[in-house]
């Protein structure tokens, strides 16, 4: 089996599973529908296209930098009869970054990575509004580890600026890794995205059970910020312990 790594930044996403009428909400991370859809429209493939080559991949997403929250109104007037429409609510992550991956036969990912290269139509994060900063793909885009390693280890893909926090490896320890749950595993919880048609005349999504992991972390060590206080010579205080600040 091989692994599509792809980067996913922008200045603006929205990733919705559940959103209707006039408000329209976003997950914390991308879905497994809007990866997939992004991919079918590299290829050019029309909405109404069978889709259950890319369905049977397994996805996976890890959360490098996770933005913030913001919310828009939006209005809008017939354009024959100028009647004004509802006021719309439509939620966003700002300045997000993600690292997604799907795994499965070598051929397809080949494939889907030659067509995200050089896109028959314009890929965009969950809304047509939320074009991407970044390319795509990265240098090790294509990998044989499985979905679940290649998630963990990739090299972080955080902002400059985000980075300024410190980190002590890369990836960080602790990035969030929202993955498919194997058939024989307990999820974590479900999510109304794994596509069955893009039709604009009926889509349709099935639930998909979502596992929780996350980058490796040592384990807790309090003292691991100490270091012992010099003593004056001569002096006759027994060593001590302070915080290193």
């Amino acid at each position: 089996m091989t692994v599509l790594l792809l980067r996913l930044a922008g200045p603006l996403q929205s990733w919705g599973s559940a959103g209707r009428f006039v408000r329209r909400t976003t997950e914390n991370a991308p879905t497994k529908s809007g990866v997939l859809g992004l991919l079918a429209a590299a290829e050019g493939r029309p909405r109404h296209s069978d889709l259950s080559d890319l369905a049977a991949l397994r996805f996976g997403v890890r959360i490098d930098q996770p933005g913030a929250r913001i919310r828009d109104f939006q209005t809008a007037r017939h354009a024959d009869t100028g009647t004004a429409k509802p006021l719309s609510e439509r939620y966003y992550l700002c300045d997000a970054v993600f690292l997604a991956g799907v795994e499965g036969e070598v051929t397809l990912l080949r494939r889907l990575h030659q067509a995200v290269g050089a896109p028959r139509f314009l890929p965009y994060l969950g809304r047509r509004s939320c074009p991407p900063a970044r390319p795509l793909l990265l240098p090790q885009s294509l990998t044989d580890q499985p979905l679940d390693t290649a998630l963990r280890t990739a090299p972080w893909l955080a902002s400059a600026r985000f980075r300024v926090r410190g980190a002590p490896s890369d990836p960080p320890e602790g990035l969030d890794i929202l993955i498919d749950c194997p058939p024989a595993d307990l999820p974590d919880h479900t999510q109304r995205d794994h596509p069955i048609s893009f039709s604009p005349h009926h889509r349709q999504y099935a639930l998909r059970g979502v596992q929780a992991l996350s980058t490796p972390q040592p384990a807790h060590d309090p003292t691991a910020r100490l270091r012992p206080v010099p003593i004056p010579e001569g002096s006759t205080t027994s060593p001590d312990l302070a915080q290193d600040r």
